[in-house]
């Protein structure tokens, strides 16, 4: 064999094998990121939750395993927050007011969790929903009562939070959809409110 087919025939292997470890590493060509492949694996796999104890803005002790049997969508936030949270909330609203009005609490909820447990205790949470149109019953403000269950909880949802230099948070953002079964089931981005709430009405 010739340098010149030797070189080819070298160029096209690893080529090859490079498309190989590509199409693996990306799901398919469907995953180009690590948050596209997470979202790609719920999809396949729903995850289950963890058994966090939450307390609402009106002082409720409830769990998420109490939305059983309806769909759920997650948000999570910060009171003290004036950036992503405020679009999550516009989202929110949006998300609220196009749920058809008879399917709104039977089978859909909303709740807003807050991962600023020690900061955001209920008149806080209250005041963040009023300022953002949540009626306090279908669509609820909660933080979790001990804040060591917070880490699993972030964790499942795969929220990640980092304390910043000013008091506040960095941290991702997204509308999660929690099934009748009590289980993860997908991931959206929050600048598409309605496209979740098509999937939302198809589901019910």
């Amino acid at each position: 064999m010739s340098s010149v087919a030797r070189s080819v025939a070298v160029t096209a292997l690893v080529t090859v094998l490079g498309s190989g470890a590509f199409w693996w590493g990306t799901d398919g060509f469907t995953a180009f990121t690590a948050e596209t492949a997470r979202r790609a694996d719920i999809l396949r796999a729903p995850r289950p939750l963890p058994a966090a104890v939450l307390e609402d803005q009106d002082g409720r002790v409830f769990g998420l395993d109490d939305y059983r049997g309806r769909l759920l969508a997650v948000e999570f936030i910060y009171t003290r927050c004036t950036t992503i949270c405020n679009s999550l909330g516009m989202a929110f609203r949006q998300i609220r007011d196009r749920v058809p009005a008879e399917a709104l609490g039977r089978d859909v909820a909303l709740l807003s969790i807050s991962f600023d447990p020690e900061r955001d205790d209920s008149p806080s949470l209250k005041d963040y929903g009023i300022a953002h149109g949540a009626d306090g019953e279908h669509w609820r403000l909660a933080r979790v009562r001990d804040a060591a269950q917070l880490r699993a909880l972030l964790e499942a949802f795969g929220v990640v939070v980092i304390a910043d230099r000013f008091g506040g948070f960095e941290h991702n953002a997204a509308i999660h959809l929690v099934g009748r079964d009590g289980r993860l089931v997908e991931i959206s981005d929050l600048d598409a409110p309605l496209q979740f709430v098509a999937k939302l009405v198809e589901a019910l």
